[in-house]
């Protein structure tokens, strides 16, 4: 079962809709973190008593409620069903204004309409509370002031900043976690008991602290949160049963995947034998997956570190550990919009966490199907597109093909460097990267001052497969016209069998000098056939260069290169120029 308390919700709504001029009263019952959940709860309801509604409150949360009534008959209600237990003792008096569109019954909008008399008899009600006398101490009061008062002295200095803790949550406490029971505290209190119906002392009693920490851990249930042992990773922490299932393990990680309560949601357990150089290699790596998204914050020490990654669909928390030759710790991966869910999990899974004796086998999955693109079952972050480039300054500014940069979220050079744009020149497909951190590149381009030998030898430097080699690679071929098909003066016609990510890369002399770059074998919504290729010629780039305030450094004369030279003079120019998402 689960309840909430909501007095800053009903102001903010109270605010938002129309005021009728008898606004009805309902007596909430409870509130449900799902509609599958409410709906459910709504049906058990309805087979026991009359009146029986259910409203969206936003947030993902819905209300199930008696009523619309009078506030006298509310009261009434309220107090009648409470004391024959037929409703929950935290039920509260609650006003249309804080409800959204009914689910419940099907089709119903009972919002604005007026209130109803109550089912419950009246005359009945009033035998049970009779009018003239003041409501009865509700059955959760089992203790006197004095006696409350004594079961409180009895809890300690962490039990009481724990039930601070739990006020502060509910919205009744916002001073100092101290443990200390003064003003504030039994203000506080004092209001809790008000607003829950209870009899004002400014002192809970034994129930009464089970009653708030019963609203605390609503949010929680549903999840079956249990104290788990997976002797093979050597871990015990709390884990949502009813969220997560274990699913298999590959080493290092032991993997739970959903099992429907919650889609979306995911828990790894990392354990591993190693050293610092063992951390510190899972920091990066994890980094690069699709489950630890780029936003987020990231801490690193000697001995543990932690990731948060935050994307439009799910929130990632990784932390780790070293100890004893051991890595071992966990990856929370909850949807977004379910914020206290989440955080309240999180807790209880950090406050949990310890280790047992042992760790993984690291031989653990090996039996199952393995990806260049998958690190222990978990999918590699991509990019959505990746094309050549190259250095065309010391400082690491680059040039590449325009395709190479549109519509990114992000931009980097060689997969580890942030770069943004800095000029582009739409008509030949050229772009100008500088890198956010200056760099020093190995080597940036020479340019071959006039027009290249016709027929000449050629190579082209680049990334073919688009990053899956690490290394840039060279495409030999032939300068066969200086002018594009159609007698353009900006473009070269060439000889060779180029592939997508070389495009953007440079165009080489044999003495190692630039003569262009390699443009997109698609022109002007023509593909070229086999062996076809195209580059912007060196007075192009260097036009563009210069209104970007680049200088183009000039080739000297020399003398054709042995292919392993070549290699070398290409290699350190030539960079991977991502597009990410």
């Amino acid at each position: 079962m689960k309840r909430i308390f909501l007095p800053l919700l009903f102001i903010f709504f109270a605010a938002m809709r129309p005021v009728f001029a008898q606004d009805a009263a309902w007596v909430q019952i409870e509130a449900q973190p799902s509609l599958i959940s409410a709906e459910d709860r709504a049906r058990a309801y309805a087979a026991e008593l009359p009146d029986v509604n259910g409203f969206s409150l936003g947030g993902g949360w819905y209300a199930l409620a008696l009523g619309p009534y009078s506030p006298e008959d509310a009261e009434t209600v309220l107090r009648g069903y409470r004391n024959e237990g037929r409703i929950p003792r935290d039920s509260f008096i609650a006003y249309s204004a804080a409800f959204r569109q009914q689910f419940w019954p099907v089709g119903a909008n009972l919002l604005d309409t007026a209130p109803l008399t109550p089912a419950l008899p009246a005359e009945t009600i009033a035998e049970a509370v009779p009018e003239s006398a003041p409501a009865p101490e509700p059955a959760l009061s089992d203790e006197s002031p004095r006696e409350a008062r004594e079961s409180e002295n009895a809890l300690s200095r962490d039990e009481k900043k724990d039930l601070q803790l739990k006020l502060q949550w509910a919205g009744f406490y916002n001073a100092a976690i101290d443990g200390s029971f003064g003003r504030g505290t039994r203000s506080s209190m004092s209001q809790w008991q008000e607003a829950n119906g209870f009899e004002v002392t400014g002192i809970l009693t034994t129930q009464q602290r089970a009653a708030l920490l019963q609203q605390f851990n609503a949010v929680l249930e549903g999840l079956d949160l249990r104290l788990a042992q997976d002797a093979q990773a050597g871990i015990e922490i709390k884990m949502p049963l009813g969220a997560v299932k274990f699913d298999r393990y590959e080493s290092p990680f032991a993997h739970f995947e959903a099992s429907g309560f919650v889609p979306g949601a995911k828990i790894i357990l990392i354990s591993q034998a190693g050293d610092q150089n063992t951390l510190f290699g899972l920091y990066d790596i994890l980094q690069t997956l699709e489950t630890v998204p780029l936003d987020g914050a990231r801490t690193r020490s000697s001995d543990e570190f932690t990731l948060i990654g935050e994307s439009d669909t799910f929130i990632s928390h990784t932390e780790a550990s070293l100890a004893q030759g051991h890595v071992k710790g966990f990856m929370l991966i909850w949807p977004t919009g379910d914020e206290e869910r989440r955080t309240r999990l999180l807790s209880e899974m950090q406050t949990s966490f310890a280790r047992l004796d042992g760790v993984l086998d690291p031989t653990a999955g090996m039996d199952e199907t393995q990806q260049i693109d998958l690190v222990s079952g978990l999918q590699i972050r991509t990019p959505k597109l990746s094309r050549s480039g190259f250095y065309v300054a010391s400082n690491g500014t680059a040039l590449t093909t325009l395709e190479a940069v549109q519509s990114c979220s992000r931009i980097t050079i060689d997969g580890d460097y942030d770069a943004r744009v800095t000029a582009t020149d739409a008509d030949n497909g050229l772009a100008l990267l500088r890198p956010e951190e200056t760099l020093a590149p190995a080597g940036f381009a020479s340019f071959r001052d006039g027009a290249p030998r016709l027929k000449s030898d050629i190579a082209v430097a680049g990334y073919p497969f688009e990053g899956a080699l690490n290394a840039p690679t060279l495409t030999f071929g032939t300068l066969a016209d200086l002018r594009g098909l159609g007698g353009e003066s900006t473009l070269n016609r060439l000889e060779l069998s180029a592939m997508s990510g070389d495009v953007g890369g440079p165009v080489l002399d044999t003495a190692g000098a630039i003569i262009g770059m390699l443009a997109p074998k698609d022109m002007k919504g023509r593909t070229l056939p086999e062996g076809v290729g195209f580059s912007v010629t060196n007075d192009v780039i260097a036009a563009m260069l210069s209104g970007a305030g680049v200088t183009a450094r000039k080739a000297g004369a020399g003398a054709a290169l042995a292919a392993e030279d070549l290699v070398t003079v290409a290699t350190d120019m030539t960079v991977l120029i991502s597009c990410w998402e």
